[in-house]
């Protein structure tokens, strides 16, 4: 993915045609981290998602959720947002809807995104079938975004150029950082080059080529 370089993605499946543009200098990342001392560690076990930072001004169209989200201790199911030049402008959901809106509305940036990552549909927490009620388990059943704070971290310079840099290469600024589900086996994901050239990445929710 880093070698690829690409300037946005496609996730196409029911309920969903969306165009995620990813940030300038954005680098992806999996579950591995090294912290400031040197020590390389796993804190988010299981994982096989690999993710990266979005442009928080370059996404569109519309996005529906595959699995639910507990958040706060409110199940909502079934969300749908639609984005227009990177905000939510339309939301809705079949529970927790009222959750679901004020969660958004935490600030400017929480109706935009901070966070796309890829995951197989064949994950080992997609395969359990279970619902965890807990985001660290639950978001490594399937492709997720997260609305809200961006990763300083998912970038070429890891960050250093400061916030102000960030933001003008696409980062988003939140107090929210929340994860929801809008990958499965009926989801497909195509690459999108500078060129604008579209390269297929995900089919039937798994890699292409695995």
């Amino acid at each position: 993915m880093n070698e690829k370089r690409y300037a946005a993605l496609t996730f196409r499946g029911p309920g969903t045609d969306l165009r995620v543009g990813l940030a300038d200098e954005h680098e992806w990342m999996g579950g591995l981290t090294t912290a400031r001392n040197g020590i390389t560690g796993n804190p988010n076990i299981p994982t096989e998602e690999v993710f990266t930072t979005p442009h928080c001004r370059r996404v569109e169209g519309t996005v529906t959720s595959t699995r639910p989200l507990s958040y706060n201790g409110t199940l909502i199911e079934d969300i749908t947002v639609r984005f227009e030049a990177g905000t939510i402008v339309q939301a809705s959901a079949r529970t927790g809807t009222e959750v679901l809106q004020r969660m958004i509305s935490a600030d400017e940036g929480a109706r935009r995104l901070g966070e796309v990552a890829m995951v197989p549909a064949s994950s080992p927490i997609a395969r359990s079938g279970l619902l965890y009620f807990s985001t660290l388990f639950d978001e490594n059943a399937a492709c997720h975004i997260a609305l809200g704070q961006s990763y300083s971290k998912c970038f070429t310079d890891r960050g250093l150029a400061g916030p102000e840099a960030l933001a003008a290469r696409g980062a988003n600024r939140s107090v929210i950082h929340v994860d929801w589900m809008i990958g499965s086996d009926r989801i497909d994901i195509d690459g999108v080059t500078a060129d604008g050239a579209a390269e297929p990445l995900m089919r039937g929710g798994e890699f292409v080529g695995e």
